[in-house]
């Protein structure tokens, strides 16, 4: 059930020292009680495990796609291991699932260009850790839509369900609403804020986050 494929994820990341609880300043300035940090899935069984996560995801949302793409840098190690689980995933058959990603800087010898991997055809998911600007969406899906192909979908590992902007002047919608509406595709995750919030519910230990987290979400939170 995706329920608990949500939460199972959400234990996993606390596991993996990924999703930490405490106090952190976030790129926008903010007071975070809580941080995920899809970098620290950082050894190959870790990342199996987080590719069957996000293999799961997509098959449980039964969207129609073709490839995966993995937009630099962080994309490209998420993209991969996402491919081979869904390789390897039952409701998918033999059916083999090609991917690419792209350079920071283009190739200027060899084959040259943008992009490694497979051609970008038919229908493809964005596979990224989180969406907090939208901006590695939106080059994603401009070069997806270059090269012909149609972007389908992004898939990330946390949808933190939160607003953009300053504290006196906060968008109506989060980053994922925006990409969504900006961009005419849907988003998927893993797990949202709202599976932590069930966590610390859950987990006596983990209680003594649960009033900041919630506050956080009462503040910033759609």
């Amino acid at each position: 059930m995706p329920g608990s494929r949500a939460q199972a994820f959400v234990r996993f990341a606390l596991e993996q020292g990924v999703l930490r609880f405490g106090e952190f300043k976030t790129k926008s300035g903010r007071l975070s009680p809580y941080f995920f940090n899809a970098g620290l899935f950082n050894d190959g069984a870790c990342v199996g495990r987080l590719g069957q996560f996000y293999a799961q995801a997509l098959v449980d949302a039964g969207l129609d796609f073709d490839m995966l793409f993995g937009p630099a840098y962080k994309g490209i190690p998420l993209a991969t291991a996402a491919s081979i689980a869904l390789s390897n995933h039952p409701a998918r058959g033999d059916l083999p699932v090609p991917f690419a990603f792209n350079r920071k800087e283009a190739k200027d010898h060899g084959e040259g260009g943008l992009l490694v991997g497979a051609p970008l055809q038919g229908r493809v998911v964005i596979v990224d850790d989180v969406i907090t600007a939208g901006t590695s969406v939106r080059e994603s899906v401009a070069l997806i839509r270059a090269a012909g192909a149609q972007p389908a979908a992004v898939l990330i590992a946390l949808d933190r369900m939160e607003r953009a902007g300053a504290d006196d002047a906060l968008s109506a919608h989060s980053a994922v609403q925006d990409v969504e509406q900006t961009h005419g595709i849907p988003v998927v995750s893993i797990a949202a804020l709202t599976d932590i919030l069930s966590l610390l519910e859950d987990d006596l230990a983990l209680a003594q986050y649960r009033d900041a987290v919630s506050a956080y979400r009462g503040r910033y939170g759609v």
